[in-house]
Parts: structure tokens; C-alpha cells; sequence
């Protein structure tokens, strides 16, 4: 591991269910991506991680993640906690969430933005497969970096 992979999600859904829209608290957080939209940008390597190696997207074609709570910890700063399933496995994770601000568009649409990140170690979520090259180096981390940039739409 001498370096970081990067991917996404190319098709993916979410909603989120304001219970206080002056500062967030409590708000229901749903997400899911399909696996089979993951994207390297290396066509082999994503092969691999919709595989039985890795993800096993043709028994569980989906990531998805539910809040439980959100709380403010202080100014611009929220931490989501929640239940990510992943494999068919689920476990609870918090997330950091930095709240970017709301404001209206060209069109007088009311938005939201948030940058959330977080870490899980994968092989809690049955993504096990891993190698060691012959010159002894680990070829993936045990532990998977998110990072979301969202932006949400009020709904009239």
C-alpha cells in the first residue's frame, strides 16, 4: 500500500428528513449506491471488487447506509451515527459531518451542503481478500476511507 485508490458510486440514492431545519439535529439520513456502479476508473480492478473476492454484487447489489441520530458538535460540525450494510453484514458507524451551508439556487430551490467523512475497517463487513506481494507489501488496507459531498434539495 504505497498509495491511495479512489472510487465511486455512479448510481446512488438518498434522502434526507429534517426534523429541525434551522440546525439539523435528529435528522434521518438514508443512502444506498449499487455495487455494480463502482468505479476505479480501472475496468479489471472494478471486476474485483464486484466479485465473491470482494463485494459479491450479484448476491448483494446494494451499500446502504440509515442514520440513527445526528448531533451537532459545534458551529458547522455534526457526527451522524448509523447502520452501514455492506456484504449483507451491518454495523453501527459514525460519521463526521461539516456543514457547508444553505442558500437558494438560480431558481429559488432552497439547498443544503455537507461534506461527510469517516473510516470503517473492511474486513467487519466480510470484505476479507487480501494479498501480499512477493516483495512482502499488503496490496489493500484493511481500513476504507469515506468521504461524501452532498447536497440536498427542500422539497416544496
Amino acid at each position: 500500500m504505497i498509495s491511495t485508490v479512489t472510487s465511486n458510486f455512479g448510481t446512488y440514492e438518498g434522502s434526507v428528513e429534517t426534523v429541525n431545519e434551522e440546525d439539523f439535529i435528529g435528522s434521518k439520513i438514508n443512502f444506498s449506491a449499487d455495487i455494480d456502479s463502482i468505479s476505479t476508473e480501472q475496468e479489471q480492478r472494478d471486476g474485483h471488487l464486484k466479485s465473491s473476492d470482494f463485494s459479491d454484487s450479484e448476491k448483494f447489489p446494494k451499500l446502504i447506509f440509515a442514520s440513527t441520530s445526528m448531533e451537532k458538535v459545534n458551529n458547522d460540525n455534526y457526527k451522524i451515527t448509523g447502520d452501514l450494510t455492506i456484504k449483507g453484514i451491518t454495523k453501527q458507524v459514525t460519521l463526521k459531518a461539516e456543514f457547508g451551508g444553505i442558500m437558494s439556487d438560480f431558481y429559488g430551490n432552497i439547498k443544503a451542503g455537507f461534506d461527510i467523512s469517516g473510516k470503517i475497517n473492511r474486513h467487519n463487513f466480510g470484505l476479507t481478500w487480501g494479498a501480499i506481494t512477493d516483495a512482502g507489501g499488503v496490496v489493500v488496507s484493511d481500513e476504507v476511507r469515506l468521504a461524501f459531498n452532498i447536497q440536498v434539495s427542500k422539497q416544496a
